[in-house]
């Protein structure tokens, strides 16, 4: 990832309006949902929600494809996988097992580290 889509990234999750489309995508997994269910789930203008969801791409947070007449968009999983990677990458100088928390905070269903041993 480079140094300009982090940035777009952090830039993106900033906003109020735009960190509520990427949770709500989060949470509906790789499926994803049609603009317009988006912007009526959120109450948000379409056309307000098309700018939104264009820079939460430029992040490379969000994914879309057509289906039909319909844009359907998705959390893009290995944008947000190098995102996280990119904010823990250092993590522990090395040590693993003083990431067990943080790593056990981000895979709770599967366990994290625990379920590793």
């Amino acid at each position: 990832m480079s140094d300009q889509t982090l940035m777009n990234a952090f830039a993106a999750l900033a906003q109020p309006t735009r960190l509520a489309v990427f949770r709500l995508l989060i949470r509906e997994g790789p499926q994803g949902l049609p603009a317009g269910e988006i912007a009526r789930r959120l109450k948000v203008p379409q056309n307000t929600l098309s700018a939104h969801l264009a820079v939460l791409a430029r992040g490379e947070l969000v994914r879309s494809r057509r289906e039909g007449r319909h844009v359907i968009y998705a959390a893009d999983l290995e944008g947000v996988r190098r995102l996280i990677l990119f904010l823990t990458r250092d993590c522990c100088h090395g040590k693993p097992e003083r990431c067990e928390a943080l790593v056990n905070a981000l895979l709770p269903s599967c366990g994290g580290m625990s379920a590793e041993r």
